[in-house]
């Protein structure tokens, strides 16, 4: 029922970011949490989102869709971190995470893999964006750690560099990191027994894929 080998190479993490703005306070949040990442041992992968067509726009043979699924694929956890709008996550976190399939010839590609949420904001803390995220890692059936990381006036929080400056939001951010690291590693080798259920063993990969492949809703 368990692997009896454990895997040895690095964590392999995947993060996305929300924003396409020159100066976009989530992607600077997610290359400092890379570089935290590295420094735990981890290998990471950052998605770039510009020109990434909106669902359902386009084949999913796009060259940025193809990119993002094989990003999906290849890594063992995520890190999501999208700007707060209008109270929620942006448009532009929201279309990576609908681009990721629930199902790839019926093998879930996030199934029993890890995640870490943030967010960033202009204005006052909120954890409307992150408690989002967390239902979507839910329905993509992702471990998504307990911890999380909300950064108030995001504006203030980084260097002309766009390097985040000493203060208790970075030090959560890397609480969050080294966290995601563990449950990373404590979990990779068992994430399918994690999330094995019945009612999916008694269902064929064919089944599976028909119904979680629906071409409209």
């Amino acid at each position: 029922m368990f692997p009896t080998d454990r895997a040895t190479h690095a964590p392999r993490i995947l993060l996305l970011y929300g924003s396409l703005r020159e100066r976009s306070f989530s992607r600077l949040m997610t290359e400092e949490a890379a570089r935290v990442l590295r420094k735990l041992g981890a290998e990471t992968r950052i998605f770039n989102p510009t020109d990434l067509p909106q669902p359902d726009s386009v084949d999913a043979d796009h060259p940025k869709i193809a990119e993002l699924r094989d990003l999906v694929t290849w890594s063992e956890g995520m890190v999501w971190c999208s700007p707060e709008r209008h109270g929620a996550m942006t448009g532009i976190m929201k279309s990576q995470i609908d681009w990721i399939p629930l199902s790839l010839g019926g093998v879930r590609p996030t199934q029993g893999k890890t995640l870490a949420v943030m967010q960033v904001n202009g204005g006052s803390q909120s954890f409307n964006t992150v408690n989002q995220l967390r239902i979507l890692g839910r329905w993509m059936r992702l471990l998504t750690i307990p911890n999380q990381s909300s950064v108030a006036k995001a504006f203030l929080e980084f260097d002309d560099d766009g390097r985040m400056k000493p203060s208790p939001y970075y030090n959560r951010m890397v609480d969050v990191m080294e966290e995601l690291v563990k449950f990373t590693t404590l979990t990779r080798d068992i994430k399918d027994h994690l999330v094995d259920r019945y009612s999916e063993r008694v269902e064929t990969a064919a089944e599976l894929s028909e119904r979680v492949n629906q071409k409209a809703i």
